[in-house]
């Protein structure tokens, strides 16, 4: 499964949805924004760097994500929480985060992003 972000009309991800359903069905997340500032300002480079990190190396704690990453532990923190926000990361009963999905892709028009 992947996680595709990009960004595209307010409710246009109902059409997604539907198109989905009609094709038999996609298990693909999909993350939208209504624009490249919104998507920007929540899909930092930073958090970024931490979605690829946490991918790599697996299942680990914040504190180890924060050490392996060379950030300090309250911002990692504050960023994973977001990320657990909008669904592109998941933490276990055990404290331990992780990227869900075997790839990530951000999709979006530069007409669109303008």
């Amino acid at each position: 499964m992947k996680a595709i972000i990009e960004i595209s009309a307010r409710n246009s991800i109902f059409d997604t949805a539907i198109a989905d359903i009609a094709t038999g069905g996609s298990a693909d997340f999909h993350l939208s924004f209504e624009s490249a500032r919104q998507l920007f300002a929540e899909i930092t480079p930073v958090r970024l760097d931490l979605l690829d990190t946490l991918r790599k190396n697996g299942p680990c704690s914040i504190y180890a994500l924060a050490k392996t990453a060379a950030r300090n532990h309250s911002n990692v923190h504050t960023d994973i929480a977001r990320l657990i926000d909008l669904g592109l990361v998941e933490q276990t009963d055990g404290d331990m985060v992780h990227v869900p999905f075997d790839d990530i892709e951000v999709h979006f028009r530069l007409a669109h992003a303008a």
